[in-house]
């Protein structure tokens, strides 16, 4: 489940609903939300509330009005230090896909932090605002965004072709129908730099050669929580896939060179064979539908046939 922070001014009490029903609404549809109305209570620090929030999110969510621009430029209030925050966390991840901004009240122009004005924006404006504006948020967050179709084979020497495969021996674990493909290492997490336990753990994600259905993401996260084999430092409950992508948030690479590889291929080859089984059951009971439906179809003609009206 992917996990987004929402940054916004506290423009009005109307502009406070607004953002607590898209908070809702992307709760219900999927992405784990942390707002300040709901996760921020009298006593809590607030500067740990939003570093915490920033770090520990896959995704920031940034409410733009030209209110927010004015707090964000000027670095003044909890707008001004969420600004710096995340764009210094912007600049030592080299993450920049993190950050989303929305535009929500004013022009683009007016309402756009300097930082933030050269990015791709989604206008969720007006009301109602476009829900195509909004599905293109949601697959961006879940990562159920149209992909590129594969580039076919080009023409090259055979000395060339050779070089390419040795090259993608290298990179590519091979479990069938999906497979990892490498390690996306710009989007590796940092540690929680906290002082309890797992402080030192962060999120790595694993590219995969397409992106999975439904069926083979629950098989997967089933063979993950409960391999076949596994080792005493196995973490179940921190692997999930965002499009095409396995996520296991709460490890470290030096565990995952030791001992996550050999699972996760083992849990990838579970669910290819858990998958192939299931789209073979699901195919001949269409078969069977299928056949059902053209004999009942029949049997409709033959019996309009025999019947006479004159």
């Amino acid at each position: 489940m992917p996990k987004a922070f929402i940054s916004y001014s506290w423009d009005s009490d109307e502009h406070k609903s607004w953002v607590r029903v898209l908070a809702t609404r992307l709760r219900e549809d999927g992405v784990e939300t942390t707002l300040d109305q709901w996760h921020l209570v009298p006593g809590d620090q607030l500067p740990a509330f939003m570093e915490r929030s920033v770090r520990e999110s896959d995704y920031v969510l940034i409410i733009c009005t030209p209110r927010y621009k004015e707090r964000s430029d000027a670095r003044t209030g909890g707008v001004g230090y969420e600004g710096d925050i995340m764009t210094g966390e912007a600049i030592t991840s080299g993450n920049e896909r993190k950050f989303i901004p929305i535009l929500r009240l004013g022009t683009w122009l007016a309402a756009a932090p300097s930082w933030l004005a050269g990015k791709y924006h989604v206008d969720l404006t007006g009301e109602p605002y476009p829900d195509h504006q909004y599905k293109d948020l949601l697959t961006t967050i879940i990562g159920t965004r149209p992909q590129a179709p594969p580039i076919g084979r080009s023409v090259r020497t055979t000395s060339d072709a050779a070089t390419t495969d040795k090259q993608k021996l290298v990179l590519v674990i091979d479990t069938g129908p999906i497979r990892i493909t490498g390690i996306v290492i710009d989007q590796i997490g940092l540690p929680r730099g906290t002082s309890g336990p797992g402080s030192a753990l962060y999120r790595i994600p694993f590219r995969l050669s397409n992106s999975p259905p439904h069926d083979w993401v629950q098989f997967f996260i089933q063979a993950w929580d409960h391999p076949p084999r596994f080792t005493t430092m196995h973490r179940p409950g921190i692997a999930s896939v965002m499009g095409d992508k396995i996520i296991l948030n709460g490890t470290t690479i030096e565990e995952v060179e030791r001992y996550h590889r050999d699972t996760l291929i083992l849990a990838i080859a579970v669910a290819n064979e858990r998958f192939q089984s299931h789209e073979a059951q699901r195919k001949a009971k269409a078969q069977r539908e299928r056949q059902q439906i053209e004999a009942r179809k029949k049997a409709i003609e033959d019996a309009a046939k025999r019947i006479k009206f004159e």
